[in-house]
């Protein structure tokens, strides 16, 4: 279950920083950072595999998905504060509890 965890909030990393990092370099060419995202990506999916393959052993897709969701904002929210000096709001955390909100709804056992 912990594998799982934290091969998802790996492969995050990497996904965040494809998708974000290049905002800090507009001065670089489109094609190139474009090549450059694909790049990191490639590790992203050589951790997100496995991690939904592992993964499937102990939650149902729909709990991997949300598990996955709330993962991703969670680690682009820490790298938007860190990497790009974004303030984190009150109303982002307002968000962030919806989404413990989904979690607990999605595991809870009815």
């Amino acid at each position: 279950m912990w594998k799982t965890i934290l091969l998802l909030t790996a492969s995050n990393l990497f996904m965040t920083v494809a998708w974000y990092g290049h905002l800090k370099h507009k001065d670089k060419a489109l094609w190139l950072v474009i090549l450059a995202s694909w790049g990191i990506a490639f590790f992203e999916y050589c951790l997100q595999v496995p991690a939904n393959r592992i993964g499937s052993g102990y939650f149902t897709v729909t709990q991997l998905k949300v598990m996955q969701e709330v993962i991703t904002l969670s680690v682009f929210t820490g790298f938007s504060v860190l990497y790009f000096k974004e303030t984190f709001k009150w109303n982002h955390l307002a968000g962030f509890l919806c989404l413990v909100a989904a979690v607990f709804f999605i595991f809870k056992k009815w």
